[in-house]
């Protein structure tokens, strides 16, 4: 479905994919999990099988019925380009974003090789971003696997960053977003990778977004890094906002 997000980077969630496996380190303690578990306690439909992938067709053309332009993250509650989604689906959803036009769409996966794989069947205009996952240095290839897709603005998610990336490569990369870890048996990120990864952002010219320092209580830690938020998003000319 699409809802209102409290998530600092977006405006709102659209859903017309729900359910993942864990592929990574960064998986350990999926939110999206979490919360699928409750949605499928309280009856919610698209949740009646939990955390298992399931396509919803008639949440697909939700965007068109959105008149006001929005910022809209898309599967906050799944990875569109999962081994269970089909491709002919895949391509659907494209098919919408490009007709509701008016909205930007940002999209984040983990699995970069099958988003590589499909670059060239999908029609990248500038309102869809695409973003990858890297929780710590042994998943940067996802990073050249982005590189090489035909979006037009490419960005990272560093999040939950349970490790240094002291390798990081920023080249073709318009935005980062950085984040703890939150919840349940949340794994603690170090001050000096934040501002390692800012400090490369700030030489590279590149949009860096702190969304949180996480923990247990997220709320307690806040989201300042040296006394100020990090809110920089990207514009489609490659320039910070």
């Amino acid at each position: 479905m699409a809802t209102c997000s409290a998530i600092e980077w977006t405006e709102s969630t659209w859903n017309p994919v729900t359910g993942c496996t864990k592929i990574s380190p960064g998986c350990a303690h999926c939110y999206a999990e979490r919360m699928a578990r409750r949605l499928q306690a309280m009856g919610q439909p698209n949740y009646v099988n939990g955390f298992e992938v399931a396509t919803h067709e008639h949440a697909a053309v939700l965007p068109l019925t959105w008149k006001k332009p929005r910022n809209i993250f898309v599967n906050s509650m799944s990875d569109l380009f999962h081994p269970a989604v089909p491709e002919r689906f895949i391509r659907h959803l494209f098919g919408v974003m490009e007709r509701a036009n008016w909205h930007q769409y940002q999209l984040l996966a983990k699995r970069s090789e099958r988003l590589l794989e499909m670059d060239s069947q999908l029609n990248w205009l500038p309102n869809i971003w695409m973003g990858v996952s890297v929780e710590n240095q042994d998943y940067t290839f996802r990073i050249s696997h982005l590189r090489r897709t035909r979006a037009h603005t490419k960005f990272l998610s560093l999040e939950p960053l349970i490790g240094p990336l002291p390798e990081l490569n920023l080249d073709g990369i318009d935005w980062v977003i950085v984040g703890g870890e939150s919840g349940p048996g949340a794994r603690p990120m170090k001050r000096q990778w934040v501002a390692e990864i800012r400090d490369r952002c700030q030489d590279a010219g590149v949009a860096f977004f702190f969304k949180q320092w996480g923990g247990a209580q997220k709320a307690r830690g806040g989201r300042q890094l040296d006394g100020r938020t990090w809110d920089e998003m990207p514009r489609l000319n490659g320039s910070l906002s």
